[in-house]
């Protein structure tokens, strides 16, 4: 066993497991439009996808867990299929599932987050079910420290959602996610109020998705490919490695 993942281990194995585990990587998705060319299921199938990854480089100080496979997407809801959750749904479920893994003594957690629309709830999340349970809750977007590749390889000016950025990790980690006969450039809306909202911006608010996008897509999936992917997500488990095992105090050179 190079990774304990929980969704396939009998509880023997979990008993033996909790010898060595230090903390729990709980991934974080979503069930949402992705555009023209992905599928629904894509934040949560990269979350699991990326969390077991990094299970295997923190084998045996980690332990994984079922996925989230539903986040907070009303800013999709008007495309047909999405599902979304009500922030403080999320949170019950999350303080759940960290109530449940602390009775069997584990005290730390990542949550490994794939949807840019969860953030600003883990954030609240991470502090409340900090101080509620007595833990230590930590969040992280699953590739959003690849800094040098994305910024190397993804060139359009908006990107973020069914873009060659996520293509490319999902061609990596997941292609059945990606329909690329169907690969389209994002049909940006250039009027609107989205603009003036956009993150970096002096004033933030809600706005939804369609008002800047009609195709459901930002930036240019046609330019992702596997190998770039592969850059980013490599990039991405390198960093969240390193960072872990120094906040954790975790034995590095076991892990890298």
């Amino acid at each position: 066993m190079n990774c304990y993942d929980l969704t396939k281990m009998i509880w023997k194995e979990v008993e033996e497991s909790l010898e060595t585990v230090e903390f729990a990587i709980i991934p974080v998705g979503a069930h949402e439009q992705h555009g023209p060319h992905m599928a629904e299921s894509c934040d949560a199938v990269l979350a699991e996808k990326m969390a077991i990854k990094l299970g295997e480089r923190m084998f045996p100080y980690a332990i994984v867990t079922p996925v989230v496979n539903m986040g907070v997407s009303e800013h999709h809801i008007h495309f047909p299929g999405t599902i979304a959750l009500q922030p403080a749904t999320l949170i019950a479920v999350l303080k759940d599932m960290v109530s449940s893994l602390k009775q069997h003594g584990i005290k730390k957690f990542l949550f490994l987050n794939s949807h840019g629309g969860n953030q600003s709830t883990l954030n609240l999340a991470a502090m409340t079910i900090t101080k509620e349970l007595d833990v230590e809750v930590y969040y992280a977007k699953t590739t959003a420290s690849a800094k040098e590749s994305i910024g190397k390889f993804v060139k359009s000016p908006l990107f973020g959602h069914s873009c060659e950025r996520e293509v490319s990790e999902a061609l990596y980690l997941a292609p059945e996610l990606v329909r690329t006969e169907l690969l389209e450039k994002g049909d940006i809306r250039e009027d609107g109020r989205w603009k003036r909202l956009r993150p970096g911006k002096a004033v933030q608010g809600f706005y939804f998705y369609e008002e800047m996008t009609q195709n459901g897509c930002i930036g240019d999936g046609r330019q992702g490919s596997r190998e770039i992917g592969k850059q980013i997500v490599e990039e991405a488990l390198k960093n969240l490695t390193e960072e872990l095992s120094e906040l954790l105090d975790l034995k590095a050179e076991l892990l890298y």
